[in-house]
């Protein structure tokens, strides 16, 4: 087998790069034990992150798990470069791009003892696209257009795994070096893994009390045998942000939950917590109106274009990141985005000019010639989720919908509630964050606006937009895949698919005695498993 093109890595630059990121960390004298405590903002829906969307579950949970491959932990940005061995200790594609092989690593144990081989490999992924009986028992598969061109996964005895393609999807490594590519289990059940969960990974599940805590315990048989540093990592739950912070800024907390410091509680932390360790990125996440397209009035397509129309991006920004955050259509945005459109295609998006007054003419007349007005509005519950990073954008939208006679009403729900409502699309205006993984058009406009995918929540389709993201998934070469995204993203705009408001920045602290500890610039979810993390104390 050979590597074909820059996109697809020989194994001898795989390891050429592992060898570079076991020397990336400060060559200092780690010291291991101690308990890292995080506290977290919300409640996991399930510890099974193949079934789950969302970083409630990824944070807590992403330390039990290995990847085949991973995103290096110790570049801030993560892209097809800075892809990793894991569970693999090297891969290779054919030579018509369809055929990509894994060696596996020899001697890796799960949580239980049993051995690690490639049929764990092999199960997991066809529970997730679906093949044979082996995806009865998950209950949600969200990422599963992921794989939409995976046939099968075939192995050559215990330590070598090949993905079988349809047709050429570049972006594949990529995908499964996401933290919700874990490999699972094959002799567990999904059961099991919804609430107990074994994996290979560097901590082991100890407990998980719903609402109140969790606890992971080092795993003394990793398979890399001076990690991890640290003896237990514990979380706790705390709804309010107030005593989140000030529980981290008087040291009863190392680390912040991911990208929980707002852009205005920044300051007050560095008051409040000036020895600690403030970073402010980009996270990957974007706030959007989401409008279930199957709701009457919400079926008629001008209605969604009014709302689109009458979104001003800007008080959204100056309000809540105070001018920080980014603004892009459905990529993430440059420069942290590797495929956003450059700025000036996205000033001429509908909606997105300098021109505010004149879209809100423009959507104010659409909603009096449908017969509504001030003495007539249309009134509406908008449901978000019960955290301020959803609900203060939410009270944003609220006033702004106010403009074209939309009379809205906050229904706010709870984490379990509110991901239960959008699997099932039982909602019809909703304030959203939508967390992308992987800065990937695969990772990201596949799973969120193609017309089978689950976690199209709109119920968006447009058959021309499903054969972009057919064509673009396929294409080899970058350039030409980025010209055919920025089409993508155009006819989303058009078509009001699911209007971008903005890409989120936010803060992450921690302590000055945690050491190698980096958030990445391009994702909040992808750096979480802390098995280099060490506490200088």
């Amino acid at each position: 087998m050979r590597a074909t093109r820059s996109l697809f890595k020989p194994a001898a630059a795989i390891a050429l790069i592992c060898l570079i990121a076991v020397s990336a960390f400060p060559a200092m004298a780690q010291k291991k034990g101690g308990t890292l405590r995080l506290y977290h903002n919300d409640n996991p829906p399930s510890t099974s992150l193949h079934e789950e969307a969302t970083i409630a579950s990824v944070t807590p949970f992403a330390a039990i798990f290995n990847n085949l491959v991973v995103f290096d932990p110790a570049k801030v940005h993560e892209s097809i470069d800075t892809v990793i061995p894991d569970l693999a200790e090297s891969w290779s594609w054919d030579s018509t791009n369809t055929k990509l092989t894994f060696k596996l690593r020899q001697g890796v144990k799960w949580h239980d003892g049993q051995p690690f081989t490639a049929k764990d490999v092999q199960c997991t992924w066809r529970m997730l696209i679906g093949k044979g009986g082996e995806t009865k028992d998950f209950h949600r598969n969200p990422r599963k257009v992921w794989y939409s061109k995976l046939q099968d996964v075939s192995i050559n005895g215990d330590y070598e795994a090949t993905f079988e393609l349809s047709e050429p999807q570049p972006s594949l490594p990529v995908l499964l070096a996401s933290a919700f590519s874990p490999v699972y289990p094959c002799h567990v059940p999904q059961q099991v893994m919804r609430t107990k969960p074994i994996g290979t990974g560097p901590f082991k599940f100890v407990e998980f009390r719903r609402g109140e805590s969790v606890r992971l315990v080092r795993n003394p048989d990793y398979w890399k045998k001076d990690r991890p540093y640290l003896d237990e990592i514990t979380f706790r739950m705390i709804d309010s942000r107030a005593t989140r912070m000030l529980a981290f800024a008087t040291g009863e907390y190392d680390i912040t939950f991911p990208s929980d410091v707002s852009v205005p509680l920044m300051k007050d932390m560095k008051a409040r917590a000036p020895h600690a360790i403030c970073e402010m990125t980009t996270t990957g996440v974007q706030i959007n109106l989401m409008v279930n397209r199957v709701n009457p009035p919400f079926d008629n397509p001008e209605i969604r274009k009014a709302m689109s129309l009458v979104l001003d991006r800007k008080p959204f920004n100056t309000i809540l990141m105070e001018g920080l955050a980014r603004m892009g259509g459905a990529m993430l945005a440059k420069p942290e985005g590797e495929w956003g459109m450059p700025p000036e295609m996205v000033s001429q998006l509908t909606g997105y000019g300098p021109d505010t007054e004149k879209n809100i003419a423009e959507a104010q007349a659409i909603m009096q010639k449908l017969g509504y007005s001030d003495a007539k509005p249309l009134q509406i519950k908008i449901q978000t989720r019960n955290l301020p990073t959803y609900r203060d954008p939410a009270v944003i939208l609220t006033d702004q919908l106010k403009k074209i006679y939309i009379t809205g009403e906050l229904d706010i729900l709870d984490t379990p509630r509110w991901y239960a409502r959008l699997a099932k699309k039982d909602y019809t205006i909703g304030l959203n964050l939508t967390g992308v993984s992987v800065d990937d058009p695969d990772g990201n406009i596949v799973e969120n606006y193609s017309c089978k995918s689950e976690r199209n929540y709109t119920q968006y389709c447009n058959a021309e937009v499903d054969r972009l993201l057919a064509a673009q998934s396929s294409e080899l070469d970058k350039e030409k895949r980025k010209k055919m995204v920025w089409e993508i993203e155009r006819l989303l705009v058009e078509d009001a698919a699911r209007p971008i408001i903005l890409h989120s920045s936010a803060g992450n602290c921690w302590q000055p005695y945690v050491k190698n500890f980096r958030p990445h610039a391009n994702s909040q979810y992808n750096n979480l498993r802390f098995e280099e993390v060490w506490l200088d104390k």
